[in-house]
């Protein structure tokens, strides 16, 4: 399945991307919410793994806005951050976040959630 991961570490994309290629998941990256709008243009993918702490566009904005692209209102999103506030993660739910993984994480976690997200669908 198609993934895009969304982040500003290009080291945290690098061991997400490698993790959910090993699962055999084909993986496109973005630095933060604006490239990551600019990926989907165009683009199928079956899940999102996004950030929320971000330069220019944050994680939540970018929820707001994926969800207003057409073929992308129901796209399963794995949120991968620091945030652990209850606030926050309300947050991510009422946006549609399919699963809220705080970092540190195990990489079969990740693997686990992204393929739980999507088989939801």
């Amino acid at each position: 399945m198609n993934v895009l991961v969304v982040d500003d570490s290009k080291s945290l994309r690098l061991l997400v991307g490698v993790a959910l290629r090993r699962a055999g998941h084909e993986v496109a990256e973005a630095g933060d919410g604006v490239e990551a709008l600019q990926a989907l243009e165009g683009a199928e993918v079956a899940c999102v793994v996004c950030d929320l702490n971000m330069p220019r566009m944050d994680g939540f904005e970018f929820l707001e806005r994926l969800r207003t692209l057409p073929g992308h209102g129901r796209t399963p999103v794995v949120v991968l951050t620091t945030e652990c506030s209850p606030a926050s993660v309300a947050r991510g739910e009422a946006a549609g976040v399919r699963a809220w993984i705080v970092k540190p994480f195990r990489t079969e976690q990740l693997v686990a959630a992204v393929a739980g997200a999507a088989a939801a669908c």
